[in-house]
């Protein structure tokens, strides 16, 4: 019989992998332990939810035990796992000492806002990374009981899905971020530039090239101090300013990590015996990709790997879809930076194909109506892990 399997979170990869493991052995114990509510939702509905008027708990498919019940695990909600001792094979949970035969990783990704967030502002000031996130925040335009005036700092993926999603909710948005362009990361310039037009054509106020140096109460807003002198006013403030690997609890018990990533291999495995790390909080062979497919790809071979069937992680050309009706995006980021960008269309409809050295398609980045390219180009493009 395998042994126990513990798995540490319960999001997208938590329960994707307890997913996957239980088709494949329908009798073996599995634990989930996770700080949050166990919700089973889906984490890319977050940034879809005000503009179809959706309240937190439409979001959840399963409540933690209507999903602890259909896979037929232990769920233990609200619970933090304290330290991991990898030569006992124990965890610390308070008093407890909690064994286990296997371990998953499946810690995520926490946000990382490049300021501190002043204690008086603690309700004005969001941040939105899972479904309890997205409870107090929209609590907290709920209360207002009118639109409100948003903030959002920082143009990456969320924060141009949140900004994208709040305007269509009726919401006035301003948009902050230090870049020149929406999703820096995603997009060459011109593309970023076409998406942050069409914002500015919905009425989302973008402040490109701007830092925020003070966040203070204004009465019952939020005062706003951007590098330039001026000062925004909001009533709520959203930072999306990207997120960090939580990997604190794997580098106190002595596994390898880095920057992205608890460091693990094509099976997914740690630095120490009986230990997987799988989602936004491991990195594979160098990579660490935070989007869905990767993260399911992951899931389905550490299931195959710990059923007993070593099964290695690979990765396709996964183009990203960012959800932004404004102006469609798709963009597969080359895992190189390219010998160039060569870039076709006019208006807001553009293509951007990344070539290597040689002329080779590494990668590419599609608005408007190029989105339909996104087969094709895929097609012709490189594995992000092959």
């Amino acid at each position: 019989m395998s042994a126990p399997l513990t798995i540490i979170g319960s999001g997208m990869a938590g329960l994707g992998l307890a997913r996957q493991v239980r088709t494949r052995q329908p009798e073996r114990p599995i634990t989930l332990i996770t700080a949050d509510g166990g919700e089973d939702y889906s984490k890319p509905l977050l940034s879809t939810g005000f503009a179809k008027r959706l309240p937190p708990d439409r979001l959840a498919s399963r409540s933690a035990l209507e999903a602890a019940d259909q896979l037929g695990v232990t769920m233990r909600t609200h619970t933090r796992v304290e330290a991991i001792d990898p030569a006992a094979r124990t965890l610390t949970l308070g008093a407890e000492r909690l064994p286990w035969g296997e371990l998953v990783l499946a810690t995520g990704a926490a946000p990382a806002p490049p300021f501190a967030i002043p204690e008086a502002l603690a309700g004005r000031v969001h941040t939105v990374n899972d479904l309890d996130d997205y409870r107090a925040f929209h609590a907290a335009l709920a209360a207002l009981d009118r639109p409100a005036r948003v903030a959002v700092v920082g143009i990456g993926l969320v924060g141009c899905e949140f900004a994208n999603d709040l305007a269509a909710g009726g919401h006035a948005v301003e948009l902050i971020a230090p870049e020149s362009a929406p999703l820096p990361r995603l997009l060459p310039e011109p593309l970023g530039r076409a998406l942050g037009e069409a914002f500015v054509e919905a009425g989302i106020a973008l402040h490109t090239g701007r830092m925020v140096d003070l966040l203070s109460p204004e009465g019952e807003r939020v005062a706003l101090g951007l590098d330039d002198g001026t000062t925004l006013e909001a009533d709520l403030v959203l930072v999306a300013t990207g997120l960090r690997p939580r990997t604190a609890l794997a580098e106190a018990a002595g596994l390898a990590v880095g920057p992205a990533g608890i460091l693990v291999d094509r099976h997914l495995a740690t630095s120490a015996p009986g230990i997987h790390a799988l989602g936004d909080v491991a990195c594979v062979d160098g990579v660490n990709a935070m989007y869905v497919q990767p993260l399911q790809a992951g899931a389905k071979a550490l299931a195959a790997t710990l059923s007993g069937t070593p099964t290695e992680v690979r990765y396709g050309p996964w183009p990203v879809l960012v959800k932004t009706p404004l102006l469609p995006v798709v963009a597969l980021p080359p895992a190189a930076s390219p010998a160039r960008w060569r870039i076709e269309g006019e208006g807001h409809d553009l293509s951007a194909l990344a070539e290597d050295e040689d002329g080779r398609l590494i990668g590419f980045a599609l608005t408007g109506a190029c989105v339909r390219r996104k087969v094709e180009l895929a097609r012709a493009a490189p594995p992000l892990l092959g």
